[in-house]
């Protein structure tokens, strides 16, 4: 379980939900762990939290420039940050639709470019993206956010044409809808929450919600110096929603 020994790890969004799970998981695996969140304090203490908002490039700057200060190098970068967001076309103004690809998608960029110059001195260099079924499968009232997250899986794609032949590995994990605080959150608003939730868990073939640690497993194979060989590939943790067509029982 010592395959990030010696190496350091960028995870954004890590305080909470998926991403704190990655932390963990990358921190179990032996790495030091930095996490940039909008809301720090509900990080680990074992990890290095530095305060950071991924739609705003001086943020994102002096947060890589705390992190290269404190550790001295960048090897892994888990682009995890997102927001989400409901609705049909219909139902989100171009303020909206900004705001969100700002966050899911230009957020990528933005921090690992800012981490790019750490990353090619890297002996073990991966950035991992976290996108969605949302990208592959079409889901109802999530116009918005499925296209953020379809532009997660094509510039995962991108950068890892551009990258492999630097020594930097980039893919991209595909979560299913997952036990999440977000989630709990919607599932509160429903006139239902248990009916919906059932039916949250029917919609995926294994017959429940996807876990955020099956996830952050995930995430740190994909980011292991191991996995030398994966490249731009999506990995789907998401109970086979993306490829089983099972029958209704």
């Amino acid at each position: 379980m010592n395959e990030f020994e010696n190496l350091v790890a960028v995870v954004t969004g890590g305080a909470s939900g998926i991403g704190a799970a990655i932390a963990d998981r990358l921190h179990a695996g032996g790495a030091r762990v930095a996490v940039l969140d909008l809301n720090p304090h509900d990080a680990a203490a074992t990890h290095f939290a530095v305060q950071t908002d991924v739609a705003n490039s001086a943020s994102v700057g002096a947060a890589i420039a705390a992190v290269a200060a404190k550790f001295g190098r960048i090897d892994i970068v888990v682009n995890n940050a997102g927001i989400g967001a409901q609705g049909t076309i219909a139902d989100n103004d171009d303020e909206e639709w900004a705001r969100v690809f700002s966050i899911n998608v230009i957020g990528i960029a933005r921090v690992t470019r800012a981490a790019l110059p750490w990353l090619l001195r890297s002996p073990a260099a991966a950035i991992v993206n976290t996108s969605s079924i949302a990208a592959t499968a079409g889901l109802p009232e999530r116009a918005l956010y499925s296209a953020s997250k379809g532009a997660v899986l094509a510039l995962t794609r991108a950068m890892a044409a551009d990258h492999l032949r630097n020594g930097i590995r980039v893919n991209c994990v595909s979560p299913g809808t997952a036990d999440t605080p977000w989630i709990g959150r919607l599932l509160a608003k429903a006139a239902n929450p248990e009916a919906e939730r059932a039916a949250l868990n029917t919609r995926q073939p294994h017959g429940r919600l996807v876990d955020a640690q099956e996830v952050a497993d995930a995430v740190a194979y994909l980011a292991s110096p191991r996995s030398g060989s994966t490249v731009g590939i999506s990995l789907a943790v998401d109970g086979g929603m993306e490829q089983l067509r099972l029958r209704v029982r």
